[in-house]
C-alpha cells in the first residue's frame, strides 16, 4: 500500500473529522433503526455522535482502545462491514478462505479506526445537515447526501446504505463518500495492487504491517 494512496485521506484532516464523527453511531439507535427512514437515521445518529465526541475528552484525544470499543459496540450493528470489506477487496474476496476473509475484516477495521481517530480532536462546532432524499433509489444501493458545517468550508459527506430484510431489518451503511471520494473505491485501488503483487495473504500482511507501524507511532 503506497504512501501516496493513503495521503488522499490522511492529508485531509478536516475531512476525516466529518467522516469519523458521522460514522461512529450512537447506541440509542439500535431499537429504532428498523422503522426509521434512511435520512432520519443518518440525521439522528450523526447528531448523537457529534454531541458524544464533543463531551468525551478520551475520544477527542484519539484513545484507540476507547474508539475501538465504541466501534465494536455501537458502529458495527449499523454497518455491513463484511460487504464493505468484500467490495474493497474485489473479485479476490470470493476466492479467499473464511479465515482470510476474517483476517481482512479485522485488519481493515483497525486501519480505518486508526486513520480516522487522529482527527477527533478537531471536532468543535460542526453540525450535520441532511439533504432531501433523491427519489427513485433502490433499497440495495441508496445514497443519503449530507453536509458538515462549521467555521470552515462545508464538507460533503454522503452515505451508501442498503435495506436488510428479516428479523432486525433496517438500513445498514456500507460506504462513505467524502468530498467526492468513495471509501470503497479508494481502498479497492490500493488493495488490487497488493493482491496482484502477492495475493490475498500479501494484502493481509501489508495491512497488518501498516497497523503495527501506526500503533508504534501513536
Amino acid at each position: 500500500m503506497s504512501k501516496s494512496d493513503n495521503a488522499l485521506f490522511l492529508n485531509r484532516r478536516h475531512v476525516l473529522v466529518a467522516a469519523c464523527a458521522a460514522s461512529l453511531l450512537g447506541a440509542s439507535g439500535l431499537s429504532m433503526a428498523a422503522d426509521e427512514a434512511p435520512e432520519a437515521l443518518i440525521q439522528r445518529i450523526t447528531n448523537e455522535t457529534l454531541n458524544a465526541i464533543k463531551a468525551d475528552k478520551a475520544l477527542r484525544s484519539g484513545d484507540i482502545g476507547k474508539i475501538m470499543q465504541l466501534v465494536d459496540t455501537q458502529l458495527m450493528p449499523h454497518v455491513n462491514f463484511r460487504r464493505m470489506t468484500a467490495l474493497a477487496t474485489g473479485p479476490a474476496w470470493r476466492k479467499a478462505t473464511p479465515e482470510q476473509q476474517k483476517r481482512l475484516q479485522e485488519e481493515f477495521k483497525i486501519l480505518l479506526v486508526r486513520t480516522y481517530s487522529g482527527a477527533l480532536s478537531q471536532i468543535t462546532d460542526q453540525v450535520v445537515v441532511v439533504k432531501p432524499l433523491r427519489a427513485g433509489q433502490e433499497d440495495k444501493n441508496l445514497v443519503v447526501n449530507t453536509e458538515v458545517r462549521g467555521k470552515a468550508d462545508p464538507i460533503q459527506l454522503d452515505y451508501r446504505l442498503e435495506k436488510t430484510p428479516g428479523q432486525g431489518a433496517g438500513w445498514m451503511i456500507f460506504d462513505l463518500n467524502v468530498l467526492g471520494v468513495w471509501l470503497i473505491e479508494n481502498y479497492r485501488n490500493q488493495f488490487t495492487k497488493e493482491i496482484n503483487a502477492g495475493g490475498i495473504d500479501a494484502l493481509i500482511a501489508s495491512l497488518a504491517a501498516r497497523n503495527k507501524s501506526n500503533a508504534k507511532a501513536s
